[in-house]
């Protein structure tokens, strides 16, 4: 290729074609950046490689939040969650399962079972990333399409990023929870009639 003076001209196309390029994922790795640097993203640990599965007959929450973040795992790759935030929460008949596959044997069920007998688990400040929620719902006093990063019923780090769509109310209660999720944190977790089951096949909550 020559220019206009008929000299040669070598490597523009690439690289304005490189720059072209460069500039979104430079954009998208600084976007993250930032998000870290906020405290933006959801878990606060690398998640493993399995979702886990919830359910409960009943959830009672005061101090509802929810918002769109994201969960990493160990090599790095990006995991959009629905954050569902609650100050405090109660469940009956929790239960949680996890199925993993190892070569030869097949695969192995996680059951653990909790808030039986009239006694619910109970939750402060609880944190759940999830890809998939249902069930029976009712809000009080709620918000809908609230700037994620002025959420401020929830727990006091319950915000997402600016300009993000969120959700929030006075309380929360859902019946015929169905849930599954990278990570749950809380502050504490109190599961009274803890029964928990590894067994072979795959047994999950639903």
């Amino acid at each position: 290729m020559k220019d206009a003076h008929g000299r040669p001209v070598t490597g523009r196309i690439r690289w304005r074609r490189f720059a072209a390029l460069s500039v979104p994922a430079l954009v998208g790795t600084a976007a993250l950046g930032i998000a870290l640097a906020n405290g933006a993203l959801a878990a606060s640990f690398a998640v493993s490689g399995q979702q886990f599965k919830v359910s409960a007959d009943s959830l009672t929450g005061d101090g509802f939040a929810q918002y769109g973040s994201v969960d990493t795992n160990a090599r790095g790759d990006l995991l959009p969650v629905a954050v569902t935030a609650i100050k405090t929460a109660r469940m009956n008949h929790l239960c949680q399962s996890v199925v993993t596959h190892l070569p030869v044997i097949g695969d192995i069920s996680l059951n653990l079972s909790a808030g039986t007998g009239g006694k619910p688990v109970e939750a402060t400040n609880l944190f759940v990333d999830a890809t998939q929620l249902s069930g029976n719902a009712s809000f009080h006093g709620i918000e809908i399409g609230r700037d994620a990063s002025t959420l401020d019923k929830g727990p006091d780090s319950a915000q997402g990023m600016q300009d993000l769509f969120a959700q929030q109310a006075d309380d929360v209660n859902i019946s015929n929870l169905r849930q599954t999720a990278w990570a749950t944190n809380a502050g504490t977790f109190k599961l009274s009639g803890l029964n928990m089951k590894i067994s072979k096949g795959s047994k999950e909550c639903f």
